[in-house]
């Protein structure tokens, strides 16, 4: 992450294209923010629209904007996204879902810098800078005759990629941390702490919604927590037991449907991985681990000798087995 910041500073003073490629919720339209507010259009507006949001009839007139007439329904002028950005910058997001018909046009307004709106024979010329954002690889798209090369080639002058949230797990505390204490001050409510076991399973977890699903998580924690500290209980149950990473997944191979199953031997299968996983992740600290499983520390040494892990668990000297 250093390397796009210390990449944005360099080509923000430049007007050329750019495309940001990346995940859902890994940042584009920040990375385009930055690019805009650090250039010399900082004064020019920013506009930022998905083309996901529309479909193939609608993001042509949203684009490019549409005359009186034009079609039904179209009862005033409309200016289109290319005008509201004169002068500054344009964010395209979600490049890669724009139909083909309409990269047509919005090649050849690139080449010639300038637009018609639909329905109008007025040219109308434009000075905006494109930033577009990718969740898909555009070369591949190419090659597969899903994207039209010469439009590839404009639109890519400079090009970065951000790293998904699972790729930079350092960055997990300082967010964490910068989201907590953004929506206690929303709140008005001192930044409440966050306990060990908490700090781990934020960690741990796979962030398929990358930063943008981590600030929402941030946001419920601040007002679910009522006591000061967010503790396990205040994580939902997707973050909390989601399928950790392949190697320390806790799974129970189901059988042949032809074969009979032991019920009580399958629920208890399930119950030693869920508290050898548990103690796994607390680090062999029984107290941890209870809370991680929202059991009582008691129940959680009854149920490690009742599953045999009695034996496979180091002890301790803060945290003494349960007599037996």
């Amino acid at each position: 992450m250093r390397t796009v910041f210390e990449f944005v500073n360099v080509v923000s003073r430049s007007s050329s294209s750019v495309i940001v490629t990346g995940e859902t919720g890994t940042g584009k339209e920040m990375i385009a923010n930055l690019l805009h507010y650090r250039s010399a259009r900082r004064d020019a507006p920013f506009v930022a629209t998905s083309c996901a949001l529309f479909s193939e009839t609608l993001i042509e007139t949203e684009l490019f904007g549409h005359e009186r007439g034009a079609f039904t329904g179209a009862i005033r002028d409309k200016a289109g996204r290319f005008e509201l950005a004169q002068g500054g910058t344009l964010f395209l997001d979600d490049i890669d879902d724009v139909p083909l018909s309409v990269q047509v046009k919005l090649l050849r307004a690139l080449q010639n810098r300038e637009i018609e709106r639909v329905g109008g024979t007025r040219t109308i010329p434009i000075d905006v800078r494109i930033i577009t954002g990718t969740k898909r690889d555009l070369k591949q798209m190419v090659g597969e005759g899903r994207f039209r090369e010469d439009l590839y080639f404009r639109l890519n002058v400079l090009s970065m990629v951000l790293p998904p949230l699972r790729e930079r797990r350092d960055d997990i505390p300082d967010l964490v941390r910068h989201f907590v204490a953004k929506y206690a001050r929303t709140r008005g409510v001192p930044v409440p702490e966050l306990s060990p076991v908490v700090q781990q399973a934020l960690q741990r977890y796979q962030w398929p919604g990358n930063v943008r699903e981590l600030e929402n998580v941030c946001e419920r924690l601040v007002q679910t927590c009522t006591c000061g500290t967010v503790r396990i209980g205040c994580i939902a149950a997707s973050v909390l037991f989601a399928a950790p990473p392949k190697a320390d997944a806790v799974s129970v191979a189901f059988p042949q449907p032809t074969r009979p199953v032991s019920l009580d031997d399958r629920l208890r299968a399930v119950e030693s991985n869920m508290i050898a996983w548990a103690l796994k992740v607390a680090d062999g600290n029984k107290s941890k681990a209870a809370e991680l499983l929202n059991i009582k520390r008691s129940t959680l040494g009854d149920r490690i000798i009742r599953c045999g892990l009695a034996d496979t668990q180091p002890s301790r000297n803060n945290d003494p087995q349960p007599a037996h």
